[in-house]
Parts: structure tokens; C-alpha cells; sequence
């Protein structure tokens, strides 16, 4: 037993032969799947899609291995790929050497948080976020998700600011200036993962794509690339725009390895003379985001300029601005800068070429400046990635009656993400669309994530020089169609029908996370927040109504029900809430207002079944009430207190102020006591 605590795959020994063999199928059937998906959001994290596949390898191995469930698939996912993406693009240029190191570095923080969670049995966090706040930050990132590739359907620029929707509208605004190859690939994807899903649900859609488009884009020199050098250009106007964006972005790298520099300086320089680097550093930050803009806007007017090859007087190929309109001709556009010389291309983006071999063992960079930035996206992102696990297990256990162990799927998740950082993995989490077909197609133990993963390694050491020609308008396309499915709009307005609050909390999570978007994290915090004001709206003003008697002779509001009084001489009263500090005052608001309808009452009797408990606040306030009670000749009475709530009236010496002649076990004695006392007196 202790083993296997320790040691979570040793229940899958000893192996069956049936148990191989249908794990053997699924594993096969996930790396198909695994391949192209992981690629795809490796390129929705700004990583080279490399990166994708060695996070498919090592932490799908280790998450299999420690982790709770036996069909939760574990590797790369769309939503933490744009999270990681968004966290660290403040800090360093996508594809970048130190946007990788920050992704590794982010990874082990994850995982680092997940385990420890894991340890001290702290996966009760998960509902920190509610039922509704999940539902609305989940639509809105799925939008945001199969959004944010839009400029890889259309085959143009896309600006990185700190507005998601500002950076949307800009690509909106380049439609016409989209590259129809390219469109078509990503339309003709969607339209071929659609058909085979509904006819074929059997086939391995992904991969057939991936394939064909592979063939189609080698056959028809999709790519067609070309570098010439800064001479090349014939028009003046088009050669200034290049050499202008080709200075901004050298002068960015400058600036931002001035601010490493400065910040390096900042975290071994005293307090007292930090100033002027403060003041250095800000400025280097202001610079920045001059550039960055500067860029975009250069960005977009290079891809405007389509050029056509034309022979110079000299005899060389130069290349001249046309207005023709490149939809029907082949024209160029600026793709690149390689070693000085332009590279200009015809075609669209493809993958390109992929380092073949297994991940090298390397030490994330560790720079407690950066861990104190992405601190708090970390400690997001390892909660998101954990509800997102969890409720695939659980809808999975479900099914297959399994019994599940969140605190174990915390540790299984988080030795993945801190082994897989060493291994040049960014952050993994459990995949719903892997797992649910895992599960479809008879995945018996975590033996077949194993064999996911010894398919990745296949592809990684033989098979990457053929992935060249894959464009990469596919890989966006495959997660939008991954993305879109998650959207459901039904769920929020089932939350908004159950309870106008938990509509209101999933309503204010999807707005919020659209605009703080690409902030993701932010949203998610906006939801939580909302959730526990909403929360504490309603307890500190509990449901509280004087009762009448029903048709039926049963007790109900009588308000609500439109429904006589129980009596003219007491008032029956419910109080739907435990007495705390966070209402306690409300409780002596409601008795009183319902004394007020009945001058003539002589007790009030509280029906306290919803009262769960009591704390020093609400003992005071009840003690108080029943004193100016007693004053104005009414008497408080108590029935259907919990024994909990009657032994804090004890411990307090309540019961005596109160008399425990005027505390009742259940409302029908009290209601007889009640009217005994005082219905017959007045008569």
C-alpha cells in the first residue's frame, strides 16, 4: 500500500495481456493526435514548435507515472499556451533565446507550486474559483484563444500590446491585404477536421490534415522564399520602410538586453543609491514600448509593399512595388531579416526546420527579478491548469467509476512541469480532447500516455526533416477547431437561471477576462473577487420572512405566498442563514421590521433551522435583541435550533437570558406552545 503511494504505477503491474494490447492502440492513436496538436500550441505559446514536441516526451512520461488518473493525457493545452505566451511577452521578443529560458523558468514555477500544493494537500483551492467563474473565463479564453490566430488565417501582422482587443481590431482592419493561399489552407483544415469528425470519427483527422497539408504545400512551393540583399529594392519608398524596421528591431534587441543589464545592476546596488537606475530603467521601459509600436507600424506597411522580380539595366534581379492586385499575380512580400539580406516570400509561413533529437538537459534560468514578476501568473496558471485536469478526471472517473485523488494529480502534474523544465519543456497540463478520445478508444492504464510519448520520440529522432512544408495556417487552424469546441454560452445562461448572482459572477468573468485579455490571469482574479463579494452580499442579507400557514397546513412565507398571518398576537419568523458577524446586525433589522407589521404582538418566535451556527458577534447581538425585547414587554423564542447552535447558547449562558422555556426543539411544539400562551390570553 505504502508503495504504491510512493510509487502510483505500480498498479498498473502486472500487466495483462489484454490491458497491453488495448493500451497499445490508444497510445498510437494519441500520437497521432500528439504530433501535429503539440506543435500547433507550441506556436500559440511563441515557442519554435519544437518546444512543442519536447514537452509531448518526458512530462506526458512523468504525469502518467505519479499522476491520479489513468486516462488524464498530459502535455501541451491551448489555454496555458496563451497564458504563458501572455505572461512572459512583456518580458522578452517571441521566439526569442530569453523568451524560451523565461518559459522554462516559468514551467518549474508551475510545478514547483503544483507539487507543493500536492503535498500539503491543498487541492480544496480549486474551489477558490467557482462553477460559474470557470464557465466564463472559459468561454472567453477559447474566444480569445481562436481569436488571436486569426492574422495566421489571414497571413499578416499582429501587434503584442497589452490590449488583446485593440491588437484584434488591427488585424481586422488588414483584411484586405490577407494572403489567400494562406486563407485557404486554414479554411480548408476547419472544413476537412469537420467532415472527417461527423463521416469518420475514427480516422486520425489531425494527422490526415498535417499530411495532406504537407504534400500540398511541398508540391505547389507554398513557401517560396527568396533572399536578396537591401539593393535589391527598386522603390525608395518600400526600401525605406525595410531599413527602418530592420533599425527598430536592432535597437529593441539593444534595449532590451540595456534593461537586463540595469536590472542585474538594481538587485546588487544599495538602496539608497537604486534611484538613478530606477530612473534608467523606466526610461529603457518607455523606450521599449516606443519601439515595439514603431515596429507594428512598420510591420504592417512592409507586408502593404508587393513586389514583383524585374531584370535592372545592369542585368540584376531587382525588385519593384506593383499595384496589381496580388490575389491573381504572384507577388513578394518582406518575411524576414537573415544576416543583413531581406527575405522576401510569395507563399505563406511554414514550420520550417526542426532540430531532430531528443531535449538536452539544461538548468532553467534563474533570475529572482523575473520569479517575483511571474510569481502571480504562476500561482494562476498552476490553479487554472489543475481545475482544468481535475475536471477532465472527474468526468472521466465518472464514466468509468475510478476513483480519483486530486491531491495525487497536484504532484503527478507538477513533477511533470519541473522535470519536463530541465528537458526544455514549457508548462504542460491534462488535455481534454487527448484524454476523452484516450478514453473512447479503450485505454485501459497510464501505459498508453507512455507510448504517446515513445511516438513523439519516433517522430523527434527520424521523422522531422518531413514537417518542413507543414504551414503553419494548419497548426492555427487545428487549435481553433480544438478552442472553438469548448465554448458554450448554454452553461452560462443555465448559471444565470439557477441564480441571478452565480449568471452575474460567470457574465462578469467572461467580460472581464476579454478586456484585461491577454492578461488571462486577471480575469480569472476579477471573477474570484466578484464571486466572493456576490457571497457576502447575500450573507450579510440572509433570506428572512414571517411565515404564514399554508392550504395544506404547512408553514410558508407569507409574503411570498400571499398568505394570511399565523397570529396578530406573536410573529412566526425564518431566518435562512448561520448568525455571524457578517449579519448579525441584519438579524436584529429583520426581527424588528417584522414586529413592526404587528403592533399588537406580544413574542416573536424565530424558526432557526437554517441557523448552522454562531459565532461571538451574533451571540452579542441576539443577547442585546432579547434584552430590548424583554424591555418593550415582547419575548424572543427560538425553535429548531441544531444541536451545534444550542450547545454555543449553553456555553454563553444565552439559553438562561433567553429562558429555556422559549427555546424549542421543533416549530409545530413551538407554534402550539405559542399559541397557548398567547392566542388563548388574548381571547
Amino acid at each position: 500500500m505504502m508503495l504504491t503511494k510512493l510509487f502510483p504505477f505500480l498498479r498498473w503491474f502486472p500487466p495483462t495481456r489484454e490491458n497491453l494490447k488495448a493500451d497499445l492502440i490508444a497510445g498510437i492513436t494519441i500520437a497521432m493526435i500528439l504530433v501535429p496538436q503539440s506543435m500547433a500550441y507550441a506556436n500559440l505559446a511563441g515557442l519554435p514548435v519544437v518546444y512543442g514536441l519536447y514537452a509531448s516526451f518526458l512530462p506526458v512520461i512523468v504525469a502518467s507515472m505519479w499522476g491520479a488518473s489513468r486516462f488524464l493525457h498530459t502535455g501541451p493545452v491551448a489555454m496555458l499556451s496563451l497564458m504563458s505566451a501572455a505572461a512572459i511577452e512583456p518580458l522578452a521578443t517571441r521566439g526569442s533565446d530569453e523568451f524560451i529560458q523565461i518559459s522554462l523558468l516559468l514551467a518549474l514555477m508551475v510545478g514547483i507550486l503544483r507539487l507543493l500544493l500536492g503535498l500539503f494537500k491543498m487541492g480544496v483551492l480549486i474551489n477558490l474559483a467557482s462553477h460559474p467563474v470557470i464557465i466564463g473565463f472559459t468561454n472567453a479564453a477559447a474566444l480569445i484563444i481562436g481569436l488571436s490566430l486569426l492574422n495566421s488565417f489571414l497571413g499578416v501582422p499582429m501587434p503584442r500590446s497589452e490590449s488583446f482587443l485593440a491588437d484584434l481590431s488591427q488585424v481586422f482592419q488588414q483584411i484586405p491585404h490577407g494572403h489567400i493561399p494562406t486563407l485557404a489552407f486554414a479554411i480548408g483544415t476547419l472544413i476537412t477536421l469537420k467532415v472527417l469528425g461527423r463521416y469518420f470519427p475514427k480516422l486520425p483527422s489531425v494527422l490526415i490534415v498535417v499530411l495532406l497539408g504537407i504534400i500540398i504545400s511541398q508540391s505547389t512551393g507554398y513557401e517560396d522564399k527568396v533572399s536578396i540583399t537591401p539593393g535589391q529594392i527598386a522603390d525608395a519608398n518600400a526600401a525605406q520602410i525595410y531599413a527602418t524596421l530592420a533599425e527598430n528591431q536592432q535597437k529593441l534587441k539593444a534595449v532590451k538586453a540595456q534593461q537586463k543589464t540595469v536590472s542585474e545592476q538594481l538587485e546588487v546596488t544599495e538602496e539608497g543609491a537604486r534611484l538613478d537606475l530606477q530612473a534608467e530603467f523606466f526610461h529603457l521601459q518607455g523606450e521599449e514600448k516606443i519601439l515595439k509600436l514603431s515596429i507594428y507600424r512598420d510591420t504592417v506597411l512592409a507586408h502593404e509593399q508587393t513586389l514583383i522580380p524585374e531584370t535592372a539595366e545592369d542585368g540584376r534581379v531587382v525588385y519593384a512595388v506593383t499595384m496589381d492586385n496580388p490575389v491573381f499575380n504572384k507577388v513578394y512580400r518582406l518575411s524576414g531579416f537573415n544576416d543583413g539580406q531581406y527575405q522576401l516570400s510569395s507563399g505563406g509561413k511554414v514550420v520550417g526546420s526542426i532540430p531532430s533529437g531528443l531535449p538536452g538537459f539544461t538548468v532553467p534560468l534563474m533570475d529572482f527579478g523575473l520569479i517575483s514578476d511571474l510569481f502571480a501568473t504562476a500561482f494562476i496558471i498552476a490553479l487554472i491548469g489543475f481545475m482544468e485536469a481535475t475536471s477532465i478526471s472527474r468526468a472521466l472517473a465518472a464514466k468509468s467509476r475510478e476513483k480519483l485523488n486530486p491531491n495525487q494529480e497536484l504532484i503527478g502534474q507538477g513533477l511533470a512541469n519541473i522535470v519536463g523544465s530541465f528537458f526544455q519543456s514549457y508548462v504542460v497540463s491534462g488535455s481534454f480532447s487527448r484524454s476523452a478520445v484516450a478514453a473512447r478508444v479503450g485505454a485501459r492504464t497510464g501505459m498508453y500516455a507512455i507510448i504517446s510519448a515513445f511516438g513523439v520520440v519516433l517522430v523527434m529522432m527520424l521523422l522531422t526533416d518531413y514537417l518542413y512544408h507543414l504551414p503553419k495556417a494548419i497548426l492555427a487552424a487545428i487549435v481553433m477547431s480544438a478552442v472553438f469546441g469548448l465554448i458554450d454560452f448554454k452553461s452560462m445562461l443555465h448559471a444565470w437561471n439557477v441564480r441571478r448572482a452565480d449568471g452575474i459572477a460567470s457574465l462578469v468573468t467572461f467580460i472581464a477576462t476579454l478586456v484585461m485579455a491577454p492578461r488571462l490571469a486577471d480575469g480569472v482574479l476579477i471573477g474570484v473577487v466578484v464571486t466572493i463579494l456576490l457571497f457576502l452580499a447575500s450573507t450579510m442579507k440572509p433570506r428572512s420572512e414571517v411565515l404564514g400557514i399554508a392550504p395544506n397546513g404547512s408553514l410558508a412565507g407569507a409574503a411570498s405566498h400571499d398568505l394570511p398571518p399565523i397570529s396578530e398576537n406573536f410573529v412566526v419568523m425564518r431566518f435562512d442563514a448561520s448568525l455571524v458577524f457578517v449579519n448579525a446586525a441584519y438579524f436584529e433589522t429583520a426581527v424588528m421590521k417584522a414586529l413592526s407589521h404587528f403592533p399588537q404582538a406580544k413574542a416573536i418566535l424565530v424558526v432557526g433551522q437554517g441557523i448552522n451556527r454562531m459565532d461571538a458577534s451574533g451571540e452579542e447581538k441576539l443577547r442585546a435583541l432579547v434584552s430590548d425585547l424583554k424591555a418593550a414587554g415582547v419575548t424572543l423564542a427560538l425553535a429548531g435550533l441544531k444541536k451545534q447552535v444550542v450547545e454555543a447558547l449553553e456555553r454563553a449562558n444565552l439559553n438562561s437570558v433567553i429562558g429555556k422555556e422559549n427555546i424549542f426543539s421543533n416549530r409545530n411544539i413551538a407554534l402550539n406552545e405559542m399559541r397557548e400562551r398567547y392566542d388563548h390570553v388574548a381571547t
